[in-house]
């Protein structure tokens, strides 16, 4: 591949990932109060996006959205700037980036939903773990994941379904 057609590719990629991106901090600022790690929107947002338009694009969308919160733009749910993502929710940001492989990647609707579950369950897994480091183990699991169980079960069925019902735009 020559470098115009990689300069190309990235090209063609940039636009629609800081598109996607924009949906990800929209879906970060639909919230529920909960404290120390708010219910949003955005668990669905980066498994519909992965699910419709693959992993490569879902997950420049996630870095995207990631270094716009730490340039300081105010997309992250729980505060501004780069502090974000050494806080108390960074492990569920991470856990949204490995989602946005993991569901990317999942060729198949029943595959696909078998990825949107492991996906959960590792998002639960890093946040919780981070989060521990500030609340203490048994507090993440109390505030960091059963809260949001039903929520996100709901939010992975729609996920799952917005992809069955899109043709794949995967690239």
């Amino acid at each position: 591949m020559t470098a115009a057609t990689l300069r190309a590719r990235a090209v063609g990629l940039a636009a629609p990932a800081l598109g996607l991106s924009l949906i990800i901090a929209a879906s970060a600022h639909i919230t529920v109060p909960f404290w120390p790690v708010p219910m949003t929107l955005q668990t669905g947002a980066v498994m519909a996006i992965a699910g419709v338009f693959g992993a490569r694009l879902a997950v420049c969308a996630m870095l995207a959205y990631l270094l716009e919160g730490a340039l300081g733009l105010p997309v992250f749910a729980g505060g501004v700037g780069a502090a974000v993502l050494v806080g108390p929710t960074a492990g569920y940001l991470v856990g949204m980036l490995a989602s946005a492989v993991i569901v990317g990647l999942a060729r198949g609707p029943w595959l696909r939903a078998g990825a949107i579950l492991l996906a959960s369950l590792l998002t639960y897994a890093l946040g919780a773990a981070w989060l521990a480091g500030f609340v203490g183990l048994d507090r993440a699991v109390a505030l960091g994941v059963l809260p949001f169980l039903a929520g996100d079960a709901v939010k992975g069925a729609l996920a799952w379904a917005l992809a069955a019902a899109v043709p794949s735009r995967s690239q």
